[in-house]
């Protein structure tokens, strides 16, 4: 089985124990939609933040992180980070992982390279393009939203930007499934969702969409939906759409998620999952990928949210719990497809996605560095038994 996704690696420098209500953070929070202000759980552009604020981007971080070093620097990016986590629950699976994306001909570039190089993605197609490689700040809070935890991300798309659709060729059409993953950070591919998405379901292609906070479109309009690519088209090529809350009400133009959900039914989405950070997960199926659903809830780790609670994990913070979260759905649909014929059970992928977005809190960054093929695995398999076992999957 090949799976190929298609969107942003970037580096991540990540600062933990940011307050986000300390009085020197606040006067850097958005007073409206798009302006360029920072908003906890959101993505703002670098060039954005600097016109909001009227300085230089390095001396802006000084101030948010009280002009220490940053404390770990990792690979981030939705698609990467997804496709990252599925292969390590996929490693004991005949399953090759290729990622299609843009770097720049610079160092961080070359430490992506370096990190990709210690996983079984295969990067031949992650190609350097005219621009520095993509970066975030990622600025995190655990104590935000009732210890919670959230961050805001201050993102440079960098070569992003000149990406282009021709750089998916046929070999990427011509895998099982196809993610496109997070491509508000790859504008070019983003806008050519609908022509993409479709090209690929005449190819038979698996179809799963992840998304990431849209703030292009945001500031092109706090009013209008955000385009998913041409046109509405491209829901209706969409296998499976994973989303979080915010997302699902920006694309959908709605403040319900049951409304939401059924915006993207009504489009002709195969499939959708939207997660709510420690809220439940809501999800629905037309029957195509996985067998019907009309309405389905879960809930997340208690397993999880008590060990944190204890201190027995310290450390961690919740960047790429969204993004692992897709990779564990991804991982599911491969497993079942493995053992099964379709439709496959939305349930189970979801328990997978809620399982492994709950144990990336363990530690920080979206990515984790394995010392051996199977640790990742070793970890999910503890709190997936757990998780079955809280939401009554054995009985």
């Amino acid at each position: 089985m090949i799976v190929s996704g298609v969107g942003c690696a970037l580096v991540d420098r990540l600062f933990n124990h940011i307050s986000f209500h300390s009085p020197e953070f606040e006067k850097f929070l958005s007073k409206k939609s798009g302006d360029g202000g920072l908003i906890p759980g959101q993505l703002v552009f670098v060039e954005e933040f600097e016109k909001f604020t009227h300085k230089g981007i390095h001396s802006l971080i000084g101030e948010l992180a009280n002009n220490r070093p940053h404390d770990k620097i990792n690979i981030g990016g939705p698609s990467i980070v997804s496709l990252i986590h599925a292969s390590q629950l996929s490693f004991n699976t005949h399953c090759a992982f290729r990622f299609y994306g843009g770097r720049g001909d610079d160092p961080e570039g070359e430490f992506i390279v370096g990190l990709l190089s210690g996983t079984a993605i295969n990067f031949e197609k992650y190609r350097v393009v005219k621009g520095d490689t993509p970066s975030t700040f990622v600025l995190s809070d655990p104590g935000y939203n009732n210890h919670g935890g959230e961050r805001i991300f201050i993102n440079s798309i960098g070569a992003a930007w000149n990406y282009l659709p021709e750089y998916l060729d046929e070999d990427f059409f011509a895998s099982d499934i196809v993610v496109f993953g997070g491509t508000a950070l790859v504008p070019l591919i983003h806008d050519n969702l609908a022509s993409l998405l479709g090209k690929a379901r005449d190819r038979g292609c698996i179809t799963i969409v992840n998304t990431v906070y849209d703030f292009r479109n945001e500031k092109v309009s706090s009013e209008k939906r955000w385009p998913m690519g041409e046109s509405d088209r491209s829901y209706q090529f969409i296998d499976l759409l994973i989303t979080d809350r915010e997302e699902a009400y920006r694309l959908s133009g709605r403040e319900d998620v049951e409304e939401a959900m059924e915006f993207f039914r009504l489009k002709g989405t195969g499939a959708v999952i939207v997660t709510s950070g420690t809220d439940q997960v809501k999800y629905y199926s037309r029957g195509r990928l996985f067998e019907k659903l009309e309405y389905g809830g879960m809930p997340v780790s208690a397993a999880i949210i008590e060990e944190l609670k204890s201190g027995k994990r310290t450390g961690g913070d919740t960047t790429g719990c969204g993004d692992n979260f897709a990779g564990g759905v991804i991982a599911s649909v491969i497993a079942q497809l493995q053992e099964s014929t379709l439709p496959l059970d939305i349930s189970e992928a979801v328990a997978w996605g809620v399982v492994s977005g709950g144990i990336t809190t363990f530690y920080m960054g979206g990515m984790l560095q394995e010392n051996a093929r199977g640790e990742k695995r070793g970890i999910f398999d503890k709190y997936y038994e757990l998780y079955r076992k809280q939401v009554g999957m054995d009985s």
